[in-house]
């Protein structure tokens, strides 16, 4: 008897280990590990991932296999290895870590659906259930579930009257077109031709077309190269010369794009001897990771695309990893004019139905470049010979639920299966991964220099309780606007970042100090004005804006803070005549939006780009010659040990979008802490100094690269059983673990509510603790009941990269 080992689609504890199911004779060398089937658990049928096959079960009685979902492996047995890995270095269930390596397409959609057991149970039914039941056997539940008979059915099912069948659907459907091919022999399609009568020309056309293609075609396509109707094609299908097919065509996002070819630049000398130990790597297939240390406008890009080329000349593949925000067109048309139809692409703003062709043509094999967000790191590749994640500083990469992974780890565990370079690139590299280069751990290449020789951009700060004493209460110092009507008149371009979204950040009490807040989740509401109302960014709560503060009555109710929408305003009444792009959440969160807006910034309709996070990194425009930060410490009073070395991070990138090209470049960062050190140092380009300086800081208070960190987060609508719980927690760890570690906690979170659920953690810093993985898994072991019973939550994040 052939056996085969399954991980179900059930996330529990219980359920995390592989169970045996019959594989039908029908099946019989058919399956395989790593594809898909559907098998009975319990009263239902779900979807489940065959791990592995052998020659008998380890239990008496097994249930057979039900359904077949593919007919290839979706995951490679190295993507398996990866899951079981996955398992161990994240605390996650084995099902998670499949599920997160595939497109949304194919995570498996159950319906439920009644089926009637027999004609005599039809006379027993409630009299609000017959009518569902007249003319035929069994219906959706969906059907039933809103209407008012939906008690009754319960009341049949339990009777037993009514079964509850739970069907998996497929949501990964191909998009297919009508096709025809060729019915009849060469010789016999000539000899027609030749009969046909003078009328017939169309239908003689078409089948010289036919005839000089041997495989099917869209019945579309001859259509519009023969500029006819499909009529002389139907008359053809009805006289049996060609047949009716199904031909699958892929949703391509890039299809109606046109890619100028490009060619490899001449690298310059020190980027030239930054290539040399990664091709060397290439040609001898060696493991290593490099570092590459690049300030912005180094022509790290141009590094990353001649070593593909050299991986796909030995007839490998190659994964590019960049962070979702700059997976801006420009990355992509920079890989599809060089690569051409070889390169897929990745990320979320594709439609899901575009996302699962793009993983196909990976499957297929008919792509050897992916360029992609963090879930690409998982391409079902075989024979890789690069992984690239650029800007490895970015917080995108490690995500931030189950199974909670970082791109890089993983990339560098597949670099090793496969014995192959991994190249991290930066301007501003993480300080974990500066340390490991400076220990030898990472090899380190450094590009000092922009291309064409630019130098870099100078940047001022202006001292915003300044300008408030000199009665300047606009969000424009001085300095800046000055700067930026001189941009104006010579027609160059601008760019002014913002440390956030939305119209104001919040609404405050002039009199008494009220904050509205989140009754659910206890975090300041965000004034919106396009809807005139406050939100919460967490859970979605709104409310309309206050006309007098509920606490006081007073009518000094104002906004504070100043978001996107406000500042395009303030632009519009200060410099009229400017036209402005404005990015953020809102304006992007339409398909195809990002691009559109770009592009009507680079074609030069509009001279003010002005936008969040989103425009801090990536972009080239070599028109830009200024940068204006207005609010450069949004994130340094955030409660994150990393908030400095964030805000150099991004005062580095987004002062790194002036003066690329051949026009100087300038750079205006407005603060009201301009003394602080990552603010200083971000001006003078000087990340080697704001590197010695942080790790100063971080050794004093054992956080990162010098010690690990874990989080235990805690969380329940009733905040009693919270502190309980987080307290057990952290005595038990400090009774087991080394005096070496530093627990901290048990305190609430930063933000102490979420969705009426309170949260508690505590943290632990470590050096050396082999027995860590162990003692909290049995944690989650020791709760595991509460958490289904009680509806208890307990995360554990290992390496943490959010401390909210």
């Amino acid at each position: 008897m052939s056996v085969a080992s399954v991980i179900v689609d059930v996330a529990a504890k219980q359920t995390d280990r592989a169970f045996d199911y019959a594989v039908p004779d029908k099946w019989k060398g058919i399956i395989v590990p790593g594809m898909r089937v559907v098998v009975p658990f319990g009263p239902r049928k779900v979807q489940g991932f065959v791990v592995a096959l052998k020659e008998e079960a380890e239990v008496k009685r097994v249930k057979p296999i039900a359904d077949l979902l593919d007919l290839t492996p979706v995951l490679t047995p190295e993507l398996l290895e990866i899951g079981h890995w996955l398992t161990e270095k994240t605390l996650c269930f084995m099902i998670s870590a499949f599920q997160v390596m595939l497109p949304a397409a194919m995570k498996a959609k159950y319906d439920k659906e009644l089926s009637l057991l027999s004609k005599e149970a039809y006379e027993q039914l409630h009299e609000q259930v017959k009518p569902f039941f007249q003319s035929r056997s069994s219906l959706k539940w969906s059907e039933v579930e809103k209407t008012a008979a939906a008690p009754a059915f319960h009341r049949d099912i339990q009777k037993g009257l009514i079964e509850v069948v739970y069907v998996v659907k497929n949501k990964g459907n191909k998009k297919t077109a009508k096709g025809v091919k060729l019915n009849q022999s060469f010789e016999e399609i000539q000899q027609f031709m030749s009969e046909l009568n003078k009328q017939a020309e169309k239908q003689k056309q078409v089948l010289s077309f036919m005839l000089e293609r041997s495989e099917e075609v869209a019945i579309k396509e001859i259509a519009e190269d023969l500029q006819i109707t499909s009529a002389p094609i139907k008359t053809l299908i009805n006289k049996g010369l060609l047949a009716e097919t199904e031909i699958e065509i892929y949703r391509d996002p890039y299809q109606d794009r046109y890619f100028t070819p490009s060619k490899p630049f001449q690298l310059t000398d020190e980027q030239a001897e930054a290539i040399a130990p990664i091709l060397r790597d290439i040609e001898e297939n060696l493991h290593d990771v490099f570092l590459m240390y690049g300030v912005t406008g180094s022509g790290k890009t141009e590094v990353y695309l001649q070593s593909i080329d050299q991986v796909l000349k030995k007839g490998k593949d190659a994964i590019m990893l960049v962070p979702e925000i700059s997976l801006t067109p420009q990355m992509v048309k920079r890989f599809k004019e060089r690569f051409g139809s070889k390169v897929a692409v990745l990320h979320s703003g594709l439609s899901t139905g575009e996302k699962y062709d793009e993983w196909r043509k990976i499957q297929r094999k008919e792509v050897s470049v992916v360029v992609g967000a963090r879930s690409a790191v998982f391409a079902p590749f075989e024979n890789l010979g690069l992984l690239i994640i650029d800007e490895e500083h970015e917080t995108s990469y490690k995500q931030e639920e189950n199974p909670r992974y970082h791109a890089r780890d993983v990339a560098i565990y597949r670099g090793q299966h496969h014995q192959c370079p991994v190249i991290l690139g930066s301007a501003t590299p993480t300080l974990e991964s500066f340390a490991r280069a400076q220990k030898g751990v990472y090899k380190l290449l450094t590009l000092k220099q922009r291309m064409n020789k630019s130098s870099m951009p100078s940047v001022d700060i202006v001292d915003m309780r300044e300008e408030l004493r000199s009665g300047n209460r606009s969000m424009f110092s001085t300095l800046l606007f000055e700067k930026m009507k001189d941009r104006l008149e010579k027609g160059e371009q601008i760019v002014l970042f913002l440390n956030k979204r939305g119209h104001s950040s919040f609404v405050m009490c002039r009199d008494c100090g009220y904050v509205p807040t989140c009754e659910h989740c206890e975090i300041s509401l965000t004034y919106h004005r396009y809807q005139n109302k406050l939100k919460c960014h967490y859970c979605g709560h709104e409310e309309h804006v206050h006309t007098e503060c509920p606490e006081c009555h007073s009518e000094h109710i104002r906004f504070f803070g100043s978001g996107t929408q406000k500042v395009e305003e303030e632009l519009t009444k200060v410099l009229p005549e400017a036209r402005v792009v404005r990015m953020d959440v809102d304006t992007t969160s339409r398909k195809g939006a990002h691009e559109k807006l770009l592009n009507k910034f680079a074609s030069g309709e509009a001279q003010i780009l002005l936008g969040t996070q989103m425009i801090a990194k990536g972009l080239d425009f070599p028109n830009v010659t200024l940068v204006g930060v207005l609010t450069a410490d949004t994130m340094l009073n955030l409660p994150d040990f990393r908030a400095s070395e964030k805000t150099f991070q991004l005062l580095t990138q987004v002062s790194g979008r002036a003066g690329r090209h051949k026009l100087p470049g300038e750079v205006v960062i407005q603060t009201y802490t301009p003394e602080h050190y990552s603010i200083q140092l971000a001006s003078q380009h000087d990340y080697d100094a704001f590197y010695k300086q942080e790790m100063e800081i971080r050794k004093m208070h054992k956080y990162p690269p010098f010690f690990y960190l874990a989080l235990v987060t805690v969380s329940h609508e009733n905040i009693a059983k919270v502190v309980s719980v987080t307290d057990k927690i952290s005595q038990y760890l400090r009774q087991k673990l080394s005096p070496q570690t530093t627990i901290l906690g048990p305190v609430a979170s930063p933000i102490a509510k979420i969705k009426d659920r309170y949260r508690y953690q505590c943290m632990l810093k470590y050096k050396l603790e082999p027995s860590l993985i162990p003692l909290l898994k049995y944690i989650l072991e020791r709760y595991q009941a509460e958490m289904q019973k009680e509806n208890l939550t307990i995360t554990i994040d290992l390496n943490p990269y959010s401390m909210m």
